[in-house]
């Protein structure tokens, strides 16, 4: 019997530890993102193919080969040594030829076609990290606003407290006599106010999870829980100029590279503008005692007016395309900076109301409610008086929590218009 209470307990702890879910910190949860997420494998990839698809920039075209009848008459009599009449024998006529052509790639047109395709990868390289970018803040922003949803349930557990006590100390005060009974329904009420937010926040969590867990390429019902410590970075002495913006934002090195993938295309179509040279050898085999014989002759392909417009055309489109990519480029970097100052003065003024909050708001108005407090239990204050006391108190750190909310959201801008992940 002793033994089986003891099983019983050692069940009882087995399943409490392995019911509670894991801590994860940030940083594993970012890490994670990085190795699994399905964008990060698809961008891999691709690029695997454009370096695969580079090596190839130096191939020839491939060598051309014929073989058949040459200057043959229809007649197979003829084919063969004939009698000229005249007592000596005449040579047949006709020939079987093989032949073979190469034309020879111009080397600076081989240089230029590998350097474009060598840097097409590059491009997306940093499309990858530009939307890794995106996928790592997206992460810290439900990572902080699950912290928040952590703070508030703490509030209610508080508070949940607090009413828990002026309710049932009213009832006994109403049963002598002691205390009105509408600021005790007004407190039942707010009682099952902060049981239905519970709910609510519950819920958020779980949406919070369920995206989290999307993000690490997770099955979206693993158990987890965060790390509520946290720190509000300092970007009041960031200077947010082009300088930060083209050194650190992959999209804007990517436009780099695609102004860059625009020249090199105009280099070969510059180099298609040029003479192409190769070489045809043909062997014939005589019939009926004919001498074996040869061709050997140069090729060249020379782009003439008409058919080197498309060309010129293309130079002359991958010219602007190239300006038009520089004016984005410079419309992003304005935006960025724009906003990122932006957010860093609102960062500080969230910073400085925090702040008072913390040292002077809430304080104050915990010390008021027990004032309060004291002042019901001596029956020298109303309940009424008390609620308010606590409603206000209730509320304001609610406000404390949606401030915080706000400054730890800018933050995460701040960081994505950085690129810090």
């Amino acid at each position: 019997m002793q033994m089986n209470k003891i099983y019983l307990v050692l069940l009882v702890c087995i399943s409490t530890i392995s019911s509670k879910a894991q801590v994860m910190k940030l940083d594993a949860i970012l890490d994670s993102i990085k190795l699994s997420h399905p964008v990060i494998k698809m961008y891999d990839n691709e690029i695997r193919s454009m370096d695969e698809a580079a090596k190839g920039a130096r191939s020839w075209m491939a060598p051309e080969f014929s073989t058949g009848f040459w200057m043959t008459p229809y007649n197979i009599s003829r084919w063969k040594k004939m009698d000229d009449g005249a007592g000596s024998v005449k040579e047949g006529m006709g020939q079987y030829m093989i032949g073979g052509q190469q034309m020879f790639p111009n080397r600076k047109k081989l240089d230029a076609d590998e350097a474009y395709m060598k840097a097409m990868s590059l491009v997306e390289k940093e499309k990858k990290n530009a939307s890794l970018n995106e996928l790592v803040n997206d992460a810290k922003q439900y990572y902080y606003e699950w912290i928040i949803l952590k703070k508030k349930i703490n509030i209610l557990n508080q508070d949940e407290a607090l009413l828990d006590f002026m309710i049932k100390n009213a009832e006994i005060r109403y049963k002598n006599g002691l205390e009105k009974i509408s600021a005790y329904y007004k407190a039942k009420a707010a009682l099952g106010n902060l049981q239905n937010m519970r709910l609510m926040l519950e819920s958020d969590i779980r949406e919070k999870r369920i995206r989290i867990n999307t993000l690490m390429n997770r099955d979206v019902a693993s158990a987890f829980d965060v790390d509520t410590t946290f720190q509000l970075g300092d970007f009041s002495t960031v200077i947010f100029d082009t300088t930060l913006f083209y050194a650190q934002r992959s999209d804007l090195k990517a436009i780099d590279n695609e102004i860059n993938l625009s020249w090199l295309k105009q280099e070969t179509e510059r180099q298609s503008l040029k003479p192409q040279f190769g070489i045809r050898y043909e062997h014939m085999f005589g019939f009926g005692g004919l001498p074996m014989q040869y061709s050997l002759m140069g090729m060249m392909k020379l782009p003439i007016k008409s058919s080197s417009r498309m060309n010129k055309a293309n130079i002359e489109s991958l010219k602007w395309k190239a300006f038009s990519l520089q004016s984005q480029k410079l419309m992003m970097v304005n935006e960025y900076s724009g906003m990122a100052y932006g957010m860093q003065n609102e960062l500080e003024l969230k910073k400085k109301q925090l702040k008072l909050y913390d040292d002077n708001i809430i304080p104050a108005l915990k010390n008021n409610y027990k004032t309060m407090q004291l002042g019901y239990e001596q029956n020298t204050e109303e309940l009424f008086m008390l609620f308010d006391a606590w409603e206000t108190l209730y509320m304001t750190q609610l406000e404390y929590t949606e401030l915080l909310k706000q400054a730890l959201n800018i933050q995460v801008t701040l960081e994505r218009l950085m690129e810090k992940k």
